[in-house]
């Protein structure tokens, strides 16, 4: 069975969003300086959303609400290295301000209309068709 890791499009509102808080990491060596979603793993007895939610509390200092499941066209999750799978959700801060607390070292809010600056950063290899995704996903919100 995969390693399941998730993570979060953490948007400024889920239902006209127009912009993506984005993390660059500082550990470990291997990733640093190179963006991501923010989350984690998930803990043994934890539903993946229960997981999501103490990971941005735990990284970012953070509450949030979940919504819909940026799904992988492809498959039931998106493939990670190794056989680590990730489970992405779109979600909006309900509780606190985002901070570097753990794992990352720059946090960045992104204007979603301008997606080619979104496409440009130095994403973790795995987390690019995420983005890509992501960016397709909202592009009818942006339209509105």
């Amino acid at each position: 069975m995969p390693k399941l890791i998730v993570g979060a499009a953490l948007l400024d509102d889920l239902v006209k969003p127009r912009e993506l808080l984005v993390a660059r990491r500082n550990a470990p060596a291997s990733l640093a300086g190179l963006w991501e979603f923010p989350g984690g793993k998930v803990e043994a007895g934890e539903s993946a959303e229960q997981a999501l939610h103490r990971e941005l509390s735990e990284e970012l200092g953070v509450g949030i609400q979940l919504g819909e499941e940026l799904l992988n066209p492809a498959a039931e999750a998106w493939p990670l290295a190794g056989s680590a799978v990730m489970r992405v959700w779109f979600a909006t801060l309900t509780q606190g301000v985002p901070t570097a607390l753990q794992d990352h070292d720059e946090l960045r809010w992104m204007a979603l209309d301008e997606g080619e600056q979104i496409l440009r950063l130095p994403w973790i290899p795995a987390d690019f068709p995420i983005v890509a995704e992501l960016l397709k996903a909202v592009q009818p919100q942006l339209a509105e």
